[in-house]
């Protein structure tokens, strides 16, 4: 490789990072993370924005509504992430996790790898839950809590039924297919700040 090259590399990657940078400015994103996510994980980055959202004049119940979705989100893409039929088994639970705020909201966004069986399952689970009141998201959430104790299937869906229920917010998603077998599955949660 000439000197030349690398430099025209290193050039387009300076000016990525410089952009990348732009973007997280304009959206008002304040963690952004692609990689394995495990229980590590979840317990530093909800330490970082613990002390992100403590500087902040935002009440209690906003900041607890926060934490709740991100170690819902977290331990979803934990959980769920299908990165053994993408060919990287040895990376389970990766995907990306963004937080961000934007007009009196905080959004926690992931994304991750998913079975295409799979995302039919929580796209129903997802346009079921959207379409509720949240009193029929209450009775919902009980109603599930009782199934799951009587199956592993029933429960299901509760991570994304809680999260409704707590932010009182539709959980916006788009599925990407990637190829016959996968899809790359994009959550977005939106908590209102008191």
């Amino acid at each position: 490789m000439s000197n030349l090259s690398v430099i025209n590399d290193s050039k387009s990657y300076m000016d990525f990072v410089y952009q990348f940078h732009k973007t997280m400015i304009t959206q008002n994103l304040t963690l952004v993370y692609e990689g394995e996510i495990n229980q590590e994980i979840t317990k530093a980055f909800t330490a970082l924005a613990e002390r992100k959202v403590s500087s902040t004049e935002d009440s209690s119940k906003t900041k607890k509504r926060l934490y709740h979705v991100m170690v819902e989100c977290l331990q979803n893409v934990g959980k769920h992430a299908d990165n053994e039929k993408t060919g990287y088994p040895e990376t389970p639970g990766k995907g990306i996790f963004v937080v961000g705020e934007y007009k009196g909201q905080y959004t926690v966004t992931t994304g991750n790898v998913i079975a295409n069986e799979k995302a039919e399952d929580v796209k129903s689970v997802l346009t079921k839950i959207n379409i509720m009141s949240p009193e029929e998201v209450k009775k919902y959430y009980k109603k599930s809590i009782v199934e799951s104790r009587l199956s592993e299937k029933a429960g299901a869906g509760l991570g994304f039924i809680d999260i409704v229920k707590k932010t009182g917010n539709n959980i916006v998603y788009h599925f990407e297919k990637i190829n016959d077998k996968t899809c790359f599955m994009i959550l977005k949660s939106t908590i209102n700040r008191d």
